[in-house]
């Protein structure tokens, strides 16, 4: 009953975030047509707005806007012609989730174990090591990270392709970018849920029996340490899903954070609301199956 009334729940709090998305890019200066190479005359401006539908108050704009999205029509694009955001998400959001899919995996497989070694070796130089890896890992952000490694593998190695999206070779600079913040994260995330776990009452019950730490470590405490993972993979996975704006940009990699980075400066409405939209039902979606994971990995959660 829990999960049905949280799924009954995503529609009105989609509706929720809509309409903010809506009036705020609306309202922001400037509009769709005003990049245009030759400026138009008065009557085609007109002739425009009317065609979109942007000549009507704001508030029929967002009913009609509703009324689409209800039918599962985005809308069409107002800078890319003969193209609808519906064609927009086709073609972007597969590569974005392939990158972001990538990214998870990675930050995964270099958060854990960091994060069970520091705990492992709590004290030792081992944990020192690879707690300020995972802290210079969150410091330093992707757009500072991407540069360098563009400097360093593609031009003067010149071993790795840097931009665009072909073989899976494109993939690696750009998921190196984008997961080493998040890989940070687990780590320190991991790590602390290690040490709050084997510091429990029924880790000490254990430990009075006889078991050896590691015994501890692997059968008794990794349950209980991976809830917090859990709990900070579901926005995690929505945010690397969508992709990162900032290094999707830098690499030119054609998913949906260019576009919307581009709708954004071009005021392109439906675009920039679409996949606002997009990434809102994404992180609710995820947060829900981290609920779910919860009751599969402990039981004595429980929701009513």
């Amino acid at each position: 009953m829990y999960f049905l009334r949280r799924l009954i729940f995503v529609f009105p709090l989609v509706l929720l975030i809509s309409a903010p998305a809506f009036f705020l890019v609306h309202i922001a200066p400037g509009g769709p047509f005003d990049r245009e190479r030759a400026p138009a005359s008065p009557e085609v401006q007109r002739n425009l707005l009317a065609e979109y539908h942007l000549d009507e108050p704001i508030w029929k704009q967002y009913c009609r806007y509703l009324y689409s999205v209800a039918h599962g029509d985005f809308g069409p694009s107002l800078k890319y012609r003969n193209h609808s955001v519906n064609d927009i998400i086709e073609q972007g959001l597969p590569v974005s989730m392939t990158l972001g899919g990538f990214a998870f995996c990675f930050a995964m497989g270099v958060g854990l174990p960091m994060g069970f070694i520091a705990a492992a070796r709590r004290g030792r130089w081992e944990d020192y090591a690879a707690t300020f890896s995972a802290l210079l890992a969150v410091c330093v952000p992707g757009f500072v990270i991407a540069p360098l490694l563009i400097l360093t593998f593609a031009i003067k190695l010149k071993l790795l392709p840097v931009a665009l999206w072909g073989s899976p070779l494109y993939a690696i600079l750009p998921m190196f970018a984008l997961g080493l913040f998040f890989a940070g994260r687990i780590a320190r995330l991991f790590r602390e849920g290690m040490i709050s776990a084997m510091q429990s009452e029924f880790v000490t019950a254990a430990r009075a029996k006889g078991l050896g730490e590691n015994r501890l470590l692997i059968k008794h405490a990794l349950r209980i340490a991976v809830l917090p993972v859990v709990s900070y993979s579901g926005p995690m996975l929505a945010d690397l899903l969508t992709g990162s704006f900032v290094v999707e940009n830098i690499f030119q990699i054609p998913g949906i954070g260019v576009f919307l980075v581009n709708g954004s400066l071009n005021r392109d409405y439906t675009v920039v609301v679409g996949l606002a939209l997009l990434y809102a039902v994404l992180l609710i979606g995820m947060n829900l199956a981290v609920d779910f994971a919860y009751t599969l990995l402990d039981p004595r959660v429980k929701y009513e």
